[in-house]
């Protein structure tokens, strides 16, 4: 055996391990500076020990995931192939997509608000693909010259540390600095130990923002999104979905209604379905679907029909008997029957462009009337939601894909019978069923977050707890979180937020 072989082997891997920690300790300042972007992301804590823990878990999760990569990746490869220059080579080819990937993911998160995932792809594609043809120069220039510049310095630590790596080794501050990343990282662990076990949702609210952290759970995406009142739960040991505080913030200045058409309008609103199925027999030309999801609220499902938005905005709305921002002269509404609602009502409503009306068995409706929408309000106490029946006088609205909700009608009569699309879009989180793309929504009741993607219904109830439910049959699905549509839905929610 050839010791001198033997000896020079393994001075070379002892050198190239030396100089990878080294180079791995390069990157993780590389890796702190662009993951800074996380930090911006969201809104910031509210405490001093929210920024304490913000700023432990910054240094040392960050840190960590960096040397996790350099264990799993140019580790292995120093022991295996112990060739300085094509090691070095490698390393920085590896590093460069590592720290390109995150960038990426930092930019998504930026704007989705999650981090990369397979059941995220269509989202950022979408993102991605937006991004490239609104400005592809500035876009491929950008892109291009981030991994660039990532590659530089990748080429520049991988040759610096290399030929100082005898002077590296004399200094002491790397000691120091891998003692204090390793208190970071067990202070971090020790807050949120603390922090769940107490409540503290600033801390908690934080779990996703880095890459590769704390699953995100029902509660901390919606503390996260200021969802939760916090106060009412220390003090009543229950969380709530607020709506109690929030500031709407109305579209202004309206878009104007070019090209408005003039239309009638009867919403017909019964209270059972027998009588809605007695209207439904003496009018025989009327179009039928069973995929309206209703809240089972009859107050909060009346507000989404009025104002085309969820029950979130209805006690700022109706404390102040706001009218809804879309309704005008010629928008003009009525609302007939519903005494929580008879402020909506102008000096003027046998005239009124839309109608909605308490219905019974004696109901008829206006004989100018172009469109007819009729339901009946839930009679299912037990649930948040109830999925029903539809009529409409409309084929094109009951052939729709997907779930229509109470929001979609007024939307749809604001949009498309009146031809105010834009006053819609700026107004309401309703859709004009005409120019519906996805089967995906929104709705809250209850103090429940509501959203819904084809068939599944996720609630979110006032305890942070979840449930996936089918809404064709209402049976309960078992399938986790879905973070990234959960996050696009609560952003939609608040749309009206400031």
């Amino acid at each position: 055996m050839n010791l001198s072989q033997h000896n020079q082997f393994s001075s070379k891997a002892s050198q190239l391990l030396s100089w990878g920690h080294w180079f791995t300790f390069a990157n993780i300042g590389l890796v702190l500076l662009i993951s800074l972007s996380y930090l911006f992301a969201d809104s910031p804590p509210t405490t001093a020990i929210g920024y304490v823990y913000m700023l432990v878990t910054w240094l040392s999760h960050t840190s960590f995931i960096t040397f996790i990569a350099f264990v799993l990746t140019i580790f292995p490869l120093s022991l295996i192939f112990p060739y300085p220059r094509h090691i070095r080579g490698m390393a920085a080819i590896l590093a460069t997509c590592g720290a390109s990937l995150l960038t990426l993911d930092a930019y998504v998160y930026f704007n989705l608000g999650y981090h990369l995932s397979s059941s995220a792809l269509p989202e950022i594609v979408t993102l991605l693909w937006h991004r490239l043809t609104s400005s592809p120069g500035l876009t491929s220039l950008l892109a291009g010259g981030i991994v660039i510049l990532i590659f530089a310095f990748q080429l520049l630590a991988s040759n610096y540390t290399w030929h100082h790596l005898a002077r590296l080794k004399q200094y002491k501050f790397a000691r120091y600095a891998s003692s204090f990343l390793l208190v970071c990282f067990a202070m971090s662990h020790s807050i949120h130990i603390w922090a769940d076990a107490n409540l503290k949702f600033d801390i908690t609210k934080q779990d996703n923002v880095l890459p590769l952290s704390y699953p995100t759970t029902a509660k901390s995406l919606l503390a996260k999104n200021d969802l939760l009142d916090i106060e009412s739960y220390k003090q009543a040991h229950n969380v709530k979905l607020t709506s109690q505080n929030i500031n709407y913030s109305a579209p202004s200045p309206l878009t104007r209604c070019e090209n408005f058409t003039p239309a009638t309008i009867d919403i017909l609103v019964f209270s059972s379905t027998a009588n809605l199925d007695e209207f439904a027999k003496q009018h025989t030309d009327l179009y039928k679907t069973e995929q309206f999801l209703q809240a089972v609220d009859h107050q909060d499902a009346l507000f989404s029909l009025i104002y085309g938005l969820p029950a979130y905005y209805k006690a700022v709305l109706m404390d102040e008997q706001n009218l809804p921002v879309w309704q005008t002269q010629r928008r003009s509404l009525s609302v007939t029957g519903f005494e929580d609602f008879t402020y909506i009502n102008g000096a003027k409503t046998d005239g009124a462009a839309i109608r909605i009306v308490n219905a019974d068995a004696q109901t008829t409706v206006r004989d100018n009337n172009t469109h007819i929408f009729a339901f009946s309000l839930a009679t299912d106490n037990n649930s948040i939601v109830s999925v029903s029946t539809l009529y409409s006088s409309d084929k094109k609205v009951t052939r729709a894909d997907g779930l229509i909700q109470p929001s979609d009608l007024i939307a749809t009569s604001v949009g498309q019978y009146l031809n105010c699309s834009n006053v819609t879009k700026q107004s309401m989180l309703g859709v004009n069923l005409y120019s519906k793309k996805d089967d995906i929504g929104v709705n809250y009741s209850q103090g429940v977050f509501i959203a819904y993607k084809k068939d599944r219904i996720t609630l979110i109830d006032s305890e942070g707890n979840y449930k996936n439910i089918s809404a064709a049959q209402g049976f309960s699905i078992e399938q986790s979180l879905d973070i990234p549509f959960l996050v696009h839905s609560i952003k939609k929610l608040r749309t009206f937020t400031h």
